[in-house]
C-alpha cells in the first residue's frame, strides 16, 4: 500500500498481477501510462466516486470496462446542500446549529495567504468556537498534529484548505462551508461535500460565493448539478454532468478533459482506426454513411431507459445494428430488459436496419419533400436499375431520376 510514490521508475516489482488505484481523478496521464509501462499484463482497477471526462468517456464508448455501486451505506442520509451568496448571518447561524448539538464543522477557505484573517473573521462571528487551521504548506509534523487535535474533538471548526477533500472519515462532522465555490471543479465540490454525512445524522454543506459576484457560465453549470444531485450515490450523475461542462479529454494525449467531442468522438476514433490499418496495409474503405430525415419519432425515451449508462450503451448497440436478424435479437434483447417497445424505439430499431441497407448501395440520404421521399446517391454511384424495377413491381412507386 503507496501514495504516487510506487509508481517511481526506481521501483521495481516482482511479479506484480494486480494494481487498485483508489481516488482515480488524483492521477495524471503520466501515472497511468507508468502503470501499463510497469507490466503489459497486470489487472488494473480504479476506484472513484468522479471519474475525471476522460475516463468516464472511455468507459461509456466501450474502451474500458465500468461498474456502478449506486446502493448507499445503511443509515446514511442525503446531505442537504445550499448554494448561495456568502452571508456572514447564514454562516453564523449554519455553525451554532451543529455546535449546539456537539458536532463539528469543516470550513473550506483556499487561499493560504489570508487564511488567519478568516478565522479572525470566524472568531468574531462565533467567539465560543475552538478553531483549527490546516493547510499543505505546512510542516508534516504540524498538519498531523492538527488532523490529530480535531479528530480528537479539541476544536468545533477546522479552517483548511482543499486538503480534506479525500481520506477524512470523522463522522462528528457534519457541516460544511466552502467559501468561493464556484472556483472549485465539479468532483472537489462532490468530494468535499462527502465529507460530511458520514454517520446517521443529518448533514448540511454550504457552497457560497461573494456577494454581487458574476459567477461565469461554466461554473454556475457546475454549482447547479451540485445543487441538483443531492442522493446518495449520485457521483456517477455528476461526472456525467461534468463530461457535458468540459469536455471528453484526448484519447491519445495527456488531456483529461477537453471538448474532443466537438469534433464527434466515434468519427476521431473511426478515423484512428483508418490511420492503423493504413499503417498494417489492411486498410479497405468502407462506404460512406447514409443519413436519414424522416417525420418520424425515433430515439430512446427517459421513461424506457431512465439510466444514462443504459442509454448510451442502447444507443451504441443500435447503430452497429447491420441486417433485419440483428435488429431483432436487439429487440428481444431491450424487450426483455426494459419491456415492450414504445413506438419511437421500434421506429429507431428499424430505421437502424434500412441505414445499414440503404449505406451499403451507396445512399447519401434518406429525406422526404412534400409527399415524395427523396434518395440521393453518393457522387460516383450510379443505382442499380433491375433492383429499382423490382421496386416498382413490388410497390408501384412513382420513381423520378434527377442527376447533379
Amino acid at each position: 500500500i503507496g501514495t504516487h510514490r510506487l509508481l517511481s521508475n526506481d521501483i521495481i516489482f516482482k511479479n506484480l498481477g494486480l494494481l487498485i488505484v483508489d481516488e482515480e481523478q488524483r492521477f495524471g496521464v503520466i501515472h497511468k501510462e507508468r502503470i501499463k509501462e510497469m507490466r503489459k499484463n497486470v489487472d488494473v482497477l480504479t476506484l472513484t466516486a468522479t471519474p475525471i471526462p476522460r475516463t468516464l468517456h472511455m468507459a461509456l464508448v466501450g474502451v474500458r470496462d465500468m461498474s456502478v455501486i449506486e446502493t448507499p451505506p445503511e443509515d446514511r442520509f442525503p446531505v442537504r446542500t445550499y448554494v448561495t451568496e456568502y452571508n456572514d448571518g447564514l454562516i453564523q447561524e449554519a455553525i451554532q446549529r451543529e455546535l449546539a448539538r456537539g458536532g463539528q464543522i469543516y470550513f473550506v477557505y483556499n487561499r493560504i495567504e489570508s487564511i488567519d484573517q478568516m478565522a479572525n473573521h470566524l472568531q468574531e462571528l462565533v467567539p465560543d468556537a475552538r478553531i483549527l487551521i490546516g493547510h499543505g504548506q505546512m510542516s508534516e509534523d504540524m498538519l498531523e498534529r492538527v488532523m490529530l487535535d480535531f479528530i480528537d474533538g479539541e476544536a468545533d471548526i477546522l479552517l483548511c484548505t482543499t486538503i480534506i477533500e479525500s481520506g477524512m472519515d470523522i463522522a462528528n462532522v457534519n457541516t460544511l462551508i466552502v467559501y468561493d465555490a464556484d472556483r472549485l471543479g465539479l468532483a472537489q465540490l462532490y468530494q468535499l461535500r462527502g465529507r460530511v454525512g458520514r454517520s446517521n445524522r443529518i448533514a448540511y454543506a454550504y457552497f457560497t460565493f461573494r456577494k454581487d459576484k458574476v459567477v461565469n457560465e461554466v461554473a454556475e453549470k457546475r454549482l447547479q448539478a451540485i445543487r441538483d444531485f443531492t442522493e446518495l450515490g449520485s457521483g456517477f450523475k455528476i461526472a456525467m454532468r461534468d463530461l457535458e461542462i468540459r469536455g471528453a479529454g484526448n484519447l491519445l494525449g495527456a488531456e483529461q478533459h477537453g471538448h474532443i467531442t466537438s469534433v464527434g468522438f466515434e468519427m476521431y476514433c473511426r478515423l484512428l482506426e483508418e490511420a492503423v490499418q493504413e499503417l498494417r496495409g489492411n486498410y479497405q474503405p468502407e462506404p460512406p454513411d447514409t443519413a436519414v430525415e424522416l417525420p418520424l419519432d425515433a430515439y430512446l425515451p427517459d421513461t424506457y431507459i431512465p439510466d444514462v449508462r443504459q442509454k448510451v450503451e442502447m444507443y451504441k448497440k443500435i447503430a452497429a445494428v447491420r441486417n433485419a436478424t440483428e435488429a431483432e435479437q436487439l429487440a428481444v434483447e431491450m424487450k426483455d430488459r426494459f419491456g415492450e417497445l414504445p413506438e419511437e424505439v421500434a421506429n429507431l430499431v428499424t430505421l437502424s436496419v434500412f441505414r445499414a441497407r440503404f449505406r451499403a448501395v451507396g445512399v447519401q440520404s434518406i429525406s422526404t419533400e412534400r409527399d415524395a421521399l427523396v434518395i440521393r446517391f453518393h457522387e460516383g454511384v450510379t443505382p442499380d436499375s433491375a433492383k429499382v424495377q423490382q421496386l416498382l413491381r413490388q410497390k408501384r412507386p412513382r420513381v423520378t431520376y434527377h442527376t447533379g
